[in-house]
């Protein structure tokens, strides 16, 4: 009987030694290899995205690129994607309601992880929270994305252009398009070789060396102008140098602009012919009284218009004017035949 009891406890000691080294490799194991701690030491935030490109659990989450946990479960919710991850409670406070997700890679191959940047401000989230996701730029999924529209494009371009669109596609399929394109092409080599012989006035220009020296006399004479002006020579010259002059263009345009001051505020008596309206009424009522009168006029209406008019009233009164001057003269002549007084005394 004793010996059955040795044997058991033998039995047991061993037992109690393969546990212990199990329970020590567990450890160790998660020591080594998790970066999320013991389980006790981590804690778990959820995210979505509407593609993963391929993450699965196990996959590595990277803060600020230091590894500090990973992806526990990936399933759908509705069109979604639901990505579960357990992460060290000493970044907990490195990861707040600012912070995003985005899906990263860990090398060329292709294997995905799961980053979030560092944020100092803002409420950590809880266990079991939600963190925002992001899109991360320059994916080789997305530039393949944005090459295969740039060639769907190029391919529409070609395509227009074979059929005949645009001003490109007419250049290369329109007969009368490349027609009118080989004219200008040798109207203009028509031009070239004329302003190579020297025709025309351009032509003249290149090739005539009198029209050169002419052009280049003018230039030398305008520099020579500018130059006096310059120097305050001449009447644009003091113009632009004389302090004098500009000080009296000063006090004219000042006294100017008080002349315009008082017109517009009705001062004087042109100021009054501007701004009065009564003087206006006034003013348009006799130009109206004079063009009536006019109108009369020349119609022959009252003794002044018939005056004007009537050829036969002015013939008497030219006659009658006729009669006394030969009356005045015949007066001066003898003065005692018209001027007879007798004088009675009674």
């Amino acid at each position: 009987m004793p010996r059955t009891r040795s044997l058991a406890w033998s039995e047991l000691k061993l037992g109690i030694v393969v546990v212990a080294a199990l329970v020590l490799a567990a450890f160790f194991a998660f020591m080594v290899g998790g970066e999320g701690g013991l389980p006790w030491q981590r804690y778990h935030l959820k995210t979505r995205f509407p593609n993963v490109q391929g993450l699965k659990a196990g996959a590595v989450v990277r803060l600020a690129g230091v590894e500090v946990g990973q992806v526990s479960e990936v399933q759908f919710v509705g069109a979604q994607v639901e990505v579960t991850m357990e992460l060290s409670e000493d970044v907990q406070d490195k990861i707040t309601e600012h912070s995003k997700a985005m899906i990263g890679s860990i090398s060329l191959l292709g294997e995905t992880a799961i980053d979030i940047n560092a944020v100092g401000v803002g409420r950590p989230l809880p266990d079991w929270g939600y963190i925002q996701s992001a899109r991360t730029p320059g994916q080789i999924a997305e530039v393949a994305e944005q090459a295969n529209a740039g060639i769907v494009e190029i391919t529409n371009l070609l395509r227009d252009i074979r059929s005949g669109k645009g001003t490109v596609g007419k250049l290369f399929t329109d007969d009368q398009v490349y027609r009118d394109f080989a004219a200008l092409t040798a109207t203009a080599d028509r031009v070239v070789q004329n302003l190579n012989r020297g025709q025309g006035t351009l032509g003249k220009l290149l090739n005539d060396e009198q029209a050169y020296r002419s052009l280049q006399a003018s230039l030398d004479d305008l520099a020579t102008m500018t130059r006096r002006i310059n120097a305050g020579e001449g009447s644009l010259g003091k113009l632009l140098k004389d302090d004098q002059f500009a000080r009296s263009l000063t006090s004219t345009t000042a006294n100017f602009d008080k002349i315009s001051g008082g017109l517009s505020r009705g001062e004087g008596t042109a100021g009054k012919l501007l701004t009065d309206e009564a003087l206006y009424k006034r003013l348009d009522a006799v130009t109206g009284r004079l063009d009536t009168l006019l109108t009369r006029l020349n119609e022959g209406q009252g003794t002044a218009g018939l005056l004007l008019q009537d050829k036969q009233l002015y013939e008497n009164m030219n006659g009658v004017v006729t009669d006394m001057r030969s009356l005045l003269v015949e007066i001066k002549k003898d003065p005692k035949k018209f001027l007879n007084v007798k004088v009675s005394i009674f």
